[in-house]
């Protein structure tokens, strides 16, 4: 019975692809989407894509982590982006995009008098924070952010997704903790973000991939890749 999603997966791909064909693509790039990742980079990649390969379909599937490990190995998919820093044996993980981990604060809330939020004083209060059943690569790494820092917070709820946690902040139960990226991009007019004072600690996106040589045309996405950034991120250089 375990096998059965990855037949359905088979088969939706391969029908995917016919549609594709019959669309006029000579090909496709099937690319995963786990641990809530920013979406704010995408639509300058996927036009980037679009523009450099036009004949070339690209397919996105939001997926939990360990569905894009086993659909990589599996070659349901062609590359993935995730918060993950390690995938296990023959899958290579190369960081690519970073995003400053700020906390999301509730408008008119006392913490908004600091520019930059001590840390000590955030912690004062309740958070909710992601999930790591489903966003377990940026749980991670906001829990080792906590652990480098000797900190134990006060965690009042975990939530599947940052719509729900800035529902949240926006309702003054908690504090949270996203990327830059998430919060700016949130539909909650009265959340606040806020940097930390200090080093600003940073979340790092991954893009995953089979170690593997690549095809011509990932190759071509994992250049584009590298160059595409957004305000207030940073594009990292490292070597596939």
């Amino acid at each position: 019975m375990e096998h059965v999603p990855r037949i359905f997966a088979a088969v939706e791909q391969a029908r995917d692809s016919v549609k594709a064909a019959l669309n006029g693509f000579h090909g496709q790039l099937r690319i995963a989407l786990s641990d809530g990742v920013t979406l704010s980079r995408l639509p300058a990649l996927l036009a980037r894509c679009r523009e450099e390969d036009p004949e070339i379909q690209v397919q996105l599937y939001e997926v939990p982590l360990a569905q894009q490990i086993r659909g990589l190995h599996d070659d349901l998919y062609d590359a993935g982006f995730s918060m993950a820093d390690n995938a296990g044996d023959g899958i290579l993980t190369i960081p690519v995009w970073e995003d400053e981990l700020m906390v999301a604060v509730p408008a008119r809330h006392p913490l908004l008098a600091y520019k930059r939020v001590p840390l000590d004083e955030v912690l004062r209060h309740v958070l909710v924070l992601c999930d790591p059943a489903v966003c377990e690569g940026h749980s991670r790494q906001v829990d080792r952010f906590f652990l480098q820092h000797g900190q134990e917070p006060l965690i009042a709820q975990r939530v599947a997704s940052f719509d729900v946690m800035m529902t949240l902040v926006s309702a003054g139960l908690a504090l949270g903790f996203a990327g830059a990226a998430h919060i700016a991009a949130s539909r909650e007019p009265n959340v606040v973000g806020r940097p930390l004072a200090g080093k600003p600690p940073m979340l790092t996106t991954y893009l995953l991939r089979r170690d593997a040589e690549p095809s011509a045309v990932l190759a071509r996405l994992i250049e584009r890749v590298k160059t595409i950034d957004q305000d207030g991120g940073t594009g990292l250089t490292d070597d596939a």
